[in-house]
């Protein structure tokens, strides 16, 4: 009689511990996501809306590399770019020029996805914008 007892209350207790657990996941996860929304959320720098070229980079490289340099240019998966740090690590604009069109190390290749004025634009906002 008391191994019936054990074993309706074991199963009485494992679905409880189920949704506890499932319970636990959830928050956590949320939690996790909301941590991994605040880390990337902010606002890309506003630029005049009188430079088309600073405004076509904006929208650039709030497409395409937000992800990876931080909205604000602070770095991340990718090396920082504000703070004067991408004119410090290339001084020749064209220089920087060539590693968004030709990748280099983790940075993928934009030639083919970004037009070459696309670039120029970008190169110009993380220098002047960010």
């Amino acid at each position: 009689m008391a191994s019936q007892t054990c074993r309706s209350t074991t199963d009485q207790v494992r679905p409880r511990r189920r949704r506890v657990a499932a319970s636990a996941f959830a928050v956590v996860t949320s939690l996790t996501v909301a941590a991994i929304l605040t880390a990337c959320s902010g606002e890309v720098p506003e630029v005049s809306s009188d430079d088309a070229v600073l405004v076509l980079g904006r929208e650039v490289y709030s497409r395409n590399c937000v992800g990876c340099h931080g909205a604000e240019g602070q770095g991340g998966t990718g090396s920082k770019l504000n703070e004067g740090t991408v004119v410090a690590n290339y001084p020749d604009p064209a220089d920087q020029f060539a590693v968004i069109a030709n990748g280099k190390n983790q940075m993928p290749a934009y030639t083919g996805r970004l037009s070459d004025d696309e670039i120029e634009a970008v190169v110009r906002f993380t220098r002047e914008g960010l």
